[in-house]
């Protein structure tokens, strides 16, 4: 019996071989996947705080967006989908101040930072103010998981905190809660009801001095009642 000995084999890949992306190749796509992603996001904030979620089509957004339904409809399968994914999003940049609130910082100080990073959002990100305002007062339907469940438990820790502070003698006798819907209150109205503080005031948070008056207003008032007496 004769054996064969195996043909060596080729260790380059065979031409009609399928190559495989490159590790640079894969990242580059992924880029241009979140860029193409986060453009239609800001497209679609700017359309639904205009219109609202359902005076909004997928064919504005896409317009706004300047890419083709088809293509919209790849990244965000259905407009409930890209709206919940808005949502989110700005959720998640209005709460990020929050997070930062330790039992360790002194509280006046970190409330005071905190109305004035606060006040800069409501300046620098109005319509996403306008959108989660819009969404709340409509019984946030959407959104409504998110608020019972990430908000929720979230707030519970820093008012955990706020809690702690007021127990140490840090801060008044205040309920916690009223202090964070008052926070929220007070540096989102600029922002929420921007037509009616520029007809009564003339002005906005845009003009730095109008900025600052309001800053070193809000702080006076809210410092003023939570320092301990």
């Amino acid at each position: 019996m004769t054996i064969r000995t195996p043909a060596p084999v080729d260790p380059r890949p065979s031409k009609n071989a399928p190559r495989q992306p490159s590790e640079t190749a894969q990242k580059r796509r992924l880029r241009q996947t979140e860029s193409k992603r986060a453009g239609i996001l800001q497209a679609a904030l700017k359309v639904f705080s205009r219109y609202g979620f359902h005076g909004t089509s997928l064919d504005q957004v896409a317009l706004e967006a300047d890419v083709s339904k088809t293509n919209l409809l790849y990244y965000f399968g259905s407009k409930d989908e890209l709206y919940v994914s808005v949502l989110r999003q700005l959720l998640d940049v209005w709460l990020r101040p929050l997070k930062s609130f330790s039992v360790e910082q002194d509280p006046v100080q970190a409330i005071g930072d905190y109305i004035r990073v606060k006040l800069e959002l409501s300046r620098d990100h109005p319509a996403e103010s306008r959108l989660f305002c819009m969404e709340v007062m409509q019984g946030a339907p959407l959104l409504l998981t998110e608020l019972e469940q990430p908000l929720r438990d979230l707030v519970e820790a820093k008012v955990a905190v706020i809690q702690a502070w007021v127990d140490s003698g840090k801060l008044a006798p205040i309920e916690p809660h009223h202090l964070i819907f008052s926070l929220w209150a007070t540096t989102q109205h600029y922002a929420d009801f921007a037509a009616q503080v520029t007809a009564v005031a003339g002005r906005t948070l845009d003009d730095p001095a109008f900025f600052e008056e309001t800053l070193q207003s809000l702080q006076a008032l809210i410092l003023n009642g939570v320092r301990p007496r």
